[in-house]
């Protein structure tokens, strides 16, 4: 979007900047343009803070609960006793009581992380941290190419904040058919990703259900959010790594990278992918 076609109504999350715009050897444009904000996000767990992300200031109740989750901090939102936003030293807060099991065993990692020395990955025992394996999914869904394609088309007119400011990721999650039944934008794609698993949870939407959509590559990271999710098939706009398609081969998650108009490229499970003719 050029400087001054940017709306005049901006969405929440962005803010209005001055901008000097031209092309080629033209006169310079003064204008002013819309951008995504962007701002530290503490996330701090019975009192203790965890993780600072910088991230979209939209959502955060969602992104708390499935960071919890994607991270494995809680095992379900039944853990998750209350959560709060509070604003100051820059930035936010949010504030999230978790259940006595659940926080032991986030004292317990925290306490293991810290007594490691060294340069981190050396010793055999830093890897299992450092590349963490979710539990194999248990499904038997499949989805039809066309219901993926569908999903990935819908999914680019549902975002606002990139519309407004060409600047954000979007992560949605789509039902069998490939209607888009939740959509969260962020700057970041782990956050925004994290956010959708968060708005599912609150929306009692059931993962193995559906698949998720993202406009981003497919990481190790991603891929390893959405089996934690519990969804069974993660469709990427770009492209995958090499360790997201070894965590995906192992964990029984079906992965698609360069989903773009009806062509998919699936670097994994494919057996759960109907092509046309197929029966589902």
């Amino acid at each position: 979007m050029k400087p001054h076609d940017a709306p005049l109504n901006i969405p929440p999350g962005t803010h209005r900047v001055a901008v000097v715009g031209g092309r080629g050897g033209g006169t310079p444009l003064h204008a002013s343009d819309c951008v995504a904000d962007e701002v530290p996000v503490a996330l701090e767990y019975n009192g203790i803070s965890h993780a600072v992300m910088l991230a979209t200031p939209l959502d955060l109740e969602d992104f708390a609960l499935g960071f919890s989750l994607t991270e494995e901090i809680v095992d379900s939102r039944a853990d998750v006793r209350d959560l709060e936003v509070a604003a100051g030293c820059g930035g936010l807060t949010v504030r999230i009581e978790i259940a006595a099991g659940c926080f032991a065993r986030l004292k317990d990692r925290r306490r293991s992380l810290a007594g490691r020395t060294g340069c981190g990955l050396c010793g055999a025992e830093s890897l299992p941290q450092a590349v963490r394996r979710p539990a194999p999914l248990h499904s038997q869904a499949r989805f039809a190419s066309a219901a993926v394609s569908r999903a990935m088309y819908a999914l680019d007119g549902l975002q606002p904040l990139r519309a407004a400011t060409g600047a954000t990721h979007a992560a949605g999650f789509a039902d069998v058919a490939g209607r888009v039944l939740l959509v969260r934008e962020d700057v970041g794609r782990h956050n925004a990703l994290d956010k959708l698993v968060g708005a599912m949870l609150s929306a009692r939407l059931a993962a193995q259900d559906g698949f998720i959509v993202v406009t981003s590559r497919a990481s190790y990271e991603m891929a390893g959010k959405t089996v934690r999710a519990g969804s069974a098939l993660l469709a990427a706009v770009s492209g995958v790594t090499a360790l997201a398609v070894d965590l995906a081969q192992d964990a029984n998650l079906t992965l698609i990278g360069f989903a773009r108009g009806d062509e998919l490229s699936v670097y994994t499970h494919p057996e759960r992918v109907a092509w046309a003719g197929d029966a589902i």
